[in-house]
């Protein structure tokens, strides 16, 4: 048995790093919004997406796409690969407080842009303003820069993230898109097998 494959921080390209993101975000997003409706029609969930995290629940979902969205932060506001492995680790310590962190169709956007930039701050001697990228994430700047207090303070106002963290984020993240990309073939290869029964 081949041992797994790592993720090279230094020298995997960003956008390679944003599609496989991409993968994991849409698979997440999706399984909670069915998790939410769900609770919503049983009488469970009286009090619409009531938490701390309602400063980043949209009105509606953004007609971006999610993969568009990160390729859009990436064109106008390049940051390397330590900033969007770091928005899995934040996510992960803002699902673990007591706030409890879903995401969603509705927040997943604004929850992007803010970690990106929080990042980009911690991880870069150069980064860009918050207007830009409030211009490139399609947000008010005044709107921006209260998302980023919220975001910081549900970090406890801990950026840090180790070289060792990183790295292990994205070796999950590589072997993640790699488990997918088999299921996909073999969902593939079974839809060519009974198209091919069903024609004889």
């Amino acid at each position: 048995m081949s041992p797994p494959l790592s993720y090279d921080l230094a020298n995997h390209p960003p956008a390679d790093t944003i599609k496989m993101l991409t993968g994991l975000l849409e698979r997440i997003t999706k399984t909670n919004d069915k998790l939410y409706a769900a609770s919503v029609e049983s009488g469970r969930h009286p009090h619409p997406r009531a938490s701390a995290y309602t400063c980043f629940h949209a009105r509606s979902i953004p007609n971006i796409d999610i993969h568009s969205y990160l390729n859009r932060i990436l064109k106008y506001c390049p940051c390397a690969n330590e900033c969007f492995l770091s928005l899995l680790v934040y996510f992960d310590r803002m699902s673990r407080n007591s706030s409890g962190l879903r995401i969603d169709s509705y927040n997943i956007h604004r929850l992007v842009i803010s970690g990106i930039m929080v990042a980009s701050k911690f991880f870069s001697d150069i980064f860009f303003t918050n207007s830009r990228y409030a211009k490139v994430g399609g947000l008010p700047v005044a709107e921006l820069n209260a998302l980023e207090v919220e975001f910081l303070q549900l970090n406890d106002y801990n950026l840090s993230v180790s070289i060792e963290e990183l790295q292990q984020y994205g070796d999950q993240l590589l072997q993640h898109c790699m488990r997918e990309e088999e299921r996909r073939r073999e969902a593939e290869y079974r839809r060519r097998e009974l198209k091919l029964q069903a024609e004889e």
